[in-house]
């Protein structure tokens, strides 16, 4: 199964940023890529709170949805839109959500992003996703005619009991669509997605978003650190977008998910843990 990740750039231009992504998935299946998997909030990044909600709409009103299902059945794939920001039922907060959609278009799953990133980076920014999205309340694991995907987003990779609650339900691939920030992506971002790939023995995958998002005031814009990834069950790196827009491909072997399994059995030797507190006498 060939896999691709797509790194894009995405702004508040909704248009340009479909514009973008879908060149960019028709070239990963001119390259025969069958399983294709785009960024968080693919269809938009915009600069501020107030661009956010003038721009989402609702998700049977949402052109890019709509334009990928027709690009996914165009070329029969099996297109995993990272995550769309759509209008929620929460008037105040948007949804951050991701799709599974199979080579005739149909929708498979949708998951809404449960952990908001909620962060202090210091001189590097405050993050309180939170405020504009609302946080999603069930895990899914979709199922295609080849493949078990579990999904997930961006900050549910720091999260490792979600992952391997989808791995133990049967996930072969796991997912983290993301728009990482770029001081804990050099901090973090290859460390996490490897070890929530070795920990529970599936292939990650993790398209991201890279660079400068654009904004009303250069001084906030923000940036993404790219380097989208596809990581094996060992925890090898197979492929690495690095910097700027652009695709990543590597060839899945499904037969090493049951070899990393059998070689490390740590997903189902778990123990029930009971803390005990210990101190020294008064």
């Amino acid at each position: 199964m060939r896999a691709a990740v797509v790194q894009t750039n995405a702004t508040g231009d909704v248009a340009q940023n479909f514009e973008r992504t879908a060149a960019l998935i028709r070239q990963a299946s001119g390259e025969g890529a069958t399983f294709i998997q785009t960024p968080e909030v693919t269809n938009m990044i915009p600069a501020t709170a107030a661009d956010l909600f003038a721009l989402v709409r609702d998700e049977q009103d949402d052109e890019t949805l709509s334009g990928l299902r027709k690009l996914a059945a165009e070329l029969a794939v099996t297109l995993h839109i990272g995550s769309l920001a759509l209008r929620s039922e929460d008037a105040n907060r948007a949804a951050n959500r991701g799709f599974l959609i199979a080579p005739d278009g149909s929708i498979i799953a949708r998951y809404d992003k449960i952990h908001m990133f909620e962060a202090d980076l210091g001189d590097k920014g405050k993050y309180r996703e939170a405020a504009r999205y609302r946080p999603g309340d069930r895990a899914v694991l979709a199922q295609t005619a080849d493949i078990r995907v579990g999904m997930g987003i961006c900050y549910d990779m720091r999260f490792p009991g979600l992952f391997r609650a989808l791995a133990q339900a049967g996930a072969q691939i796991l997912t983290a669509p993301s728009a990482f920030t770029v001081p804990t992506g050099k901090a973090h971002w290859h460390t996490l997605l490897r070890a929530r790939a070795i920990e529970n023995g599936c292939f990650m995958l993790a398209a991201a978003q890279w660079g400068l998002h654009g904004g009303k005031d250069e001084s906030a814009m923000r940036e993404s650190y790219g380097h989208s990834l596809i990581v094996d069950p060992w925890g090898a790196v197979l492929a690495d977008a690095g910097e700027g827009e652009g695709i990543a491909i590597a060839d899945l072997d499904l037969t090493a998910i049951d070899r990393a399994r059998t070689r490390i059995g740590s997903l189902n030797q778990g123990r029930g843990i009971v803390v005990e507190v210990q101190s020294a006498a008064p």
